[in-house]
């Protein structure tokens, strides 16, 4: 771990893996939680990097965070955010043919497995999570789709995405769910934030 003082009032924690980043950030919200963090404004997860912005005392804080331990991500037991998913994508063939797999055992395969929100970007409500095995990490389409239909569940890399509006895309989709991402009427707006664990269930 690597703690960077960005500007007079931010830190920029670095790690060597995403896992280690997941901890670290997890760790922050349950001190926060608890209370026990000094006040920060904004706290935002990246793919190995967790910023923390609006510190009123950087360097001391910085000494704090050095010391901390915390726990993997397997050992916390927050709640499970369930996706019913429709495991018919148009890129499933494909997927299974690089997972050395039949098209139909690429659901079970991916449902059977535990995912966590990493990080969001890419466009408002979408999470990149993590869980997929190194062995079933995919490149991107080498063509980006134009178009990718709202609800579109993807993978590239060792990440699996849900778009949550029509958008441009390059991420092989394996399924879709009616799931509704980021509603502006909906308190939280987006369904998925970062260090949420999460599911998908195969449906007909």
């Amino acid at each position: 771990m690597r703690v960077l003082q960005v500007g007079e009032r931010a830190l920029l924690v670095e790690f060597p893996d995403g896992a280690s980043a997941g901890a670290f950030h997890a760790e922050v919200l349950r001190r926060r939680a608890a209370g026990s963090l000094p006040p920060v404004r904004d706290v935002v997860p990246a793919a190995r990097t967790v910023l923390l912005d609006g510190v009123d005392e950087p360097g001391a804080l910085a000494v704090q965070v050095a010391g901390w331990a915390p726990e993997p991500l397997h050992a916390r037991g927050e709640p499970v955010v369930e996706l019913p998913v429709r495991y018919d994508g148009p890129d499933l063939a494909e997927v299974a043919a690089l997972w050395d797999v039949a098209p139909g055992d690429v659901g079970q395969i991916h449902a059977a497995l535990e995912h966590r929100v990493a990080f969001c970007g890419f466009a408002p409500g979408f999470g990149y999570l993590t869980g997929l095995p190194e062995r079933y990490e995919v490149p991107r389409r080498a063509t980006p789709r134009t178009s990718v239909p709202a609800g579109s569940v993807a993978v590239a890399g060792p990440y699996t995405g849900v778009y949550p509006r029509s958008s441009p895309g390059g991420w092989r989709l394996i399924g879709v769910t009616d799931a509704v991402l980021w509603d502006l009427g909906r308190d939280p707006v987006a369904l998925l934030s970062p260090g949420a664990r999460v599911r998908f269930v195969a449906v007909p």
